[in-house]
């Protein structure tokens, strides 16, 4: 049961908590998503858009991307590897960082950038290096892009869906090999 003074301060946030006879409700205010709509309906909302204006994504569970990540560490853990694993959605936002104990700080943003590049690409990052060099303008000038061995794509119905990265490996080919291990989860994960 929550003190009296707790309980007050969590209703002066955004969410209140009410705790009644063991149970627990929220309360959301008005205009977040999940609360209740009478405020767009008072307000003229009430129309809904037409099915044709919204586009269905796919889009990976939560609980598939920590069956992924974690078949990513026991990979890394089997080669003795000190990495960072991320994974990020279609539109390249992160949705899981893990590292292992001691995997250095740079490690994060080459794993978040390597899946970054191959959710965008469509192919693993190993397979795009040779489009990123040169002096003339090329894929590595497009920002948040690594073209390291490392990252790749999650594919569904032909689509990339979600990417994922892996850095920290001496030899990228060590990374991709971890990443391939998480994605190997993915494609024979199971509810």
């Amino acid at each position: 049961m929550l003190k009296p003074a707790t309980a007050a301060r969590i209703a002066g946030g955004a969410v209140g908590l009410a705790v009644l006879g063991g149970l627990a409700s929220i309360a959301m205010p008005e205009g977040l998503p999940g609360a209740p709509a009478a405020a767009a309906a008072s307000e003229g909302y009430e129309r809904t858009v037409s099915p044709d204006a919204v586009a269905q994504q796919e889009v990976l569970k939560a609980d598939a991307i920590l069956a992924a990540a974690e078949a990513g560490l026991n990979a890394a853990h089997e080669k003795g590897q000190q990495v960072t694993i991320a994974i990020v959605d279609r539109s390249g936002s992160t949705r899981l960082v893990l590292k292992t104990e001691n995997a250095g700080p740079q490690t994060q943003e080459s794993a978040e950038r390597k899946a970054f590049t191959a959710v965008s690409f469509g192919q693993p990052t190993s397979a795009l290096t040779e489009g990123a060099s040169g002096d003339e303008p090329n894929l590595s000038d497009i920002p948040g892009t690594l073209f390291l061995a490392g990252g790749v794509p999650v594919i569904s119905n032909g689509t990339p869906i979600a990417g994922i990265g892996v850095g920290g490996a001496p030899d990228g080919a060590i990374d991709e090999e971890i990443a391939r291990a998480a994605l190997h989860a993915l494609e024979t994960y199971e509810d």
